[in-house]
């Protein structure tokens, strides 16, 4: 029997169509089934002076971009927000290499509350958390939503043939909510025995957990760091 090639990418674009290069030159065969959908969200007043330019994720770059000038210093998560930063035209932009709590401890050694705001972008319902800890820190925080994600109507057919087929050797998750809502419309093959053996790759540990609490019986691969390319070198290349 064929050593199955296919590898399941449910992250959303912008984001989707790169990863699935680099799937296919590590050797595998993507298959892209993204979980959630991107929508920008109209940005509201921004204050006068910012010091700095939070961004936890690259969805929201693309609007950052529209309404921030370029010269504002941006600190990111990762690597691969701040190079979609400096791609859309900021001048000085800072990587934290990992989750908000990185962020959170780069911006502190570069800023101080008395050079002004801090202004964060990020999806509906996220960052409230850093931004909570940086207020309690004295920073002046305006937190604006860029971007919702919202659960696709349905996956493509081809996810259920695939994996009726034999053909998945992994899926990759790059969130708990995207896990929970590509779980949720799976068409028929549901968490039996059809998708017991597939491996998960996923970014971090709480995807792990909303996949066993969704009764996942195959391995399950963390990637070392919340990030993409992490997560294309824990899936490794494909070998016959």
């Amino acid at each position: 029997m064929p050593v199955p090639r296919g590898v399941i990418i449910t992250r959303p674009e912008p984001g989707l169509g790169e990863t699935a290069s680099a799937v296919a030159g590590l050797g595998w065969e993507p298959v892209l089934a993204p979980a959630l959908h991107i929508r920008p969200c109209q940005v509201g007043a921004l204050p006068r002076q910012v010091a700095a330019l939070l961004l936890t994720s690259g969805q929201a770059v693309a609007m950052a971009a529209a309404c921030v000038p370029p010269s504002v210093p941006v600190f990111a998560v990762g690597d691969r927000t701040a190079q979609k930063a400096r791609e859309a035209g900021f001048t000085t932009v800072h990587s934290a290499h990992g989750n908000a709590q990185a962020l959170e401890r780069l911006l502190c050694q570069h800023c101080a509350p008395a050079l002004g705001s801090l202004l964060l972008f990020s999806g509906v319902g996220q960052g409230m958390e850093l931004a909570a800890s940086l207020r309690a820190q004295g920073f002046t925080v305006v937190r604006r939503v860029a971007y919702r994600a919202d659960p696709v109507d349905a996956l493509p057919a081809l996810v259920d043939h695939a994996l009726l087929a034999g053909q998945i050797a992994a899926i990759l998750f790059f969130s708990a909510r995207s896990a929970q809502s590509w779980l949720k419309r799976v068409p028929s093959v549901g968490m039996g025995a059809r998708v017991r053996g597939v491996r998960a790759v996923v970014i971090s540990e709480a995807v792990v957990k909303t996949l066993r609490q969704a009764g996942w019986q195959g391995p399950v691969s963390v990637a070392a760091t919340p990030d993409a390319p992490a997560m294309l070198q824990t899936l490794g290349a494909w070998s016959a």
